[in-house]
């Protein structure tokens, strides 16, 4: 190990971000924690719908890695091209590293072009600058048929193409368009939250009372421009004047060369209950893991802090750490100003158990407090000054 032990972060999300902070909470600047990220900016995942149907300006989601001034941690905004996770070595377009730890934070990728006819014909919601380019597209839906259409088995935040659904029709009766208009969600599951029964039949409950359809057990396969119309796995075809979609996931290709991951749809073996890949020394957080748990940020956030733990052990000699236990809360948009909650837990019992809250202007208050007090803990803002 170098006289001052470096840890690399591939990937600035909930994950990396939350265990640099444990880190530096921890160490100060007696380990040197590089964190790596192609982007310059952080977006939480809910904030997207947030710009999207006007209820935010990009500008007031967006935050700046730049801002983050810890103790012992460097921010490199660089592309990754390479990584050896035998020799722990990742290559960027701003230099060469060699970790005593390496983490692999880098999420999933998406695969527009995966779908034939989605980047011609449709529009996805769930990166940021398509979500962010929505705010302008939705005014334009006056009338016709709008569909929320999954197109691969696997995909971050589960609740999201519902969620989409609720608050496009609280969009479009706000407008006095929602007579002139059908919704329809495309889900690849039975149900709109499998592990979930409850969360299911609120969410079902909720498409009855507003006149949305739900489609089940398909994916939308292909979309056809010229005739406007969405083909589904089973071979039904649905036409379309609005289209948002959610695009194939997959793992990102410069982890699928490294060895971590068999394919580009096979995510990165770990261990349940420490993160650690087949590699020692080397963890995989977050979305680009195979470990079980819904992707979404909660998750990454809380695998963060079982690595950083595992790091604190090593580096100081201590006991080990709890064993992850895939527990999570997420938040879901009902609209109305209504939000409820999924409370999952994977790995504590013998199989996943997920509990709901039902949908509240309480639980709105707790969404939003949820995402402020991760921007103040991640990037060192203090609460606003009040007048």
């Amino acid at each position: 190990m170098s006289v001052r032990p470096q840890v690399v972060v591939l990937g600035a999300g909930f994950g990396g971000l939350e265990l640099t902070t444990i880190l530096s909470e921890a160490f100060g600047d007696a380990i040197d924690s590089v964190l790596i990220d192609k982007s310059d900016v952080f977006v939480i995942g809910f904030s997207k719908l947030d710009v999207m149907f006007g209820r935010k300006m990009p500008a007031e989601v967006r935050h700046s890695y730049r801002d983050i001034v810890k103790p012992g941690v460097r921010f490199l905004q660089s592309t990754v091209r390479s990584i050896d996770p035998a020799a722990r070595r990742v290559v960027t377009d701003d230099g060469t590293f060699e970790a005593d730890i390496l983490v692999v934070a880098l999420g999933a990728d998406l695969e527009p072009e995966a779908t034939p006819g989605l980047a011609e014909g449709g529009n996805e919601f769930y990166s940021v600058p398509a979500a962010f380019t929505l705010r302008d597209v939705l005014p334009r839906f006056e009338r016709g048929a709008a569909i929320i259409g999954v197109a691969g088995p696997t995909y971050k935040c589960p609740p999201a193409p519902n969620e989409a659904a609720l608050l496009l029709h609280d969009y479009l009766t706000a407008r006095g368009r929602r007579q002139a208009t059908e919704i329809s969600v495309v889900l690849p599951f039975g149900t709109p939250i499998p592990p979930s029964p409850e969360t299911s039949q609120a969410i079902i409950a909720a498409y009855a009372e507003r006149g949305i359809r739900l489609v089940k057990e398909r994916r939308v396969q292909a979309l056809d421009p010229g005739r406007k119309v969405a083909v589904l796995t089973d071979g039904t075809e649905m036409p379309y004047d609005l289209f948002l979609g959610v695009p194939v996931h997959r793992v990102p290709p410069v982890v699928v060369e490294s060895g971590l991951a068999a394919d580009a749809y096979s995510w990165v073996p770990v261990n349940k209950e420490t993160l650690e890949t087949r590699f020692p020394g080397v963890y995989a957080v977050g979305d680009v893991n195979g470990v079980g748990t819904p992707k979404a940020g909660v998750f990454a956030e809380a695998a963060g802090r079982v690595v950083a733990a595992a790091i604190i052990a090593q580096f100081r000699g201590g006991p080990s750490p709890e064993a992850y236990k895939g527990a999570g809360s997420c938040y879901l948009e009902f609209g109305h100003g209504q939000v409820g909650r999924v409370d999952v837990d994977t790995f504590s019992g013998p199989k996943q158990v997920a509990t709901f809250q039902e949908p509240s202007e309480a639980l709105a208050a707790n969404k939003a407090q949820f995402g402020t007090s991760r921007i103040q803990r991640w990037f060192g803002r203090p609460p606003a000054k009040r007048d």
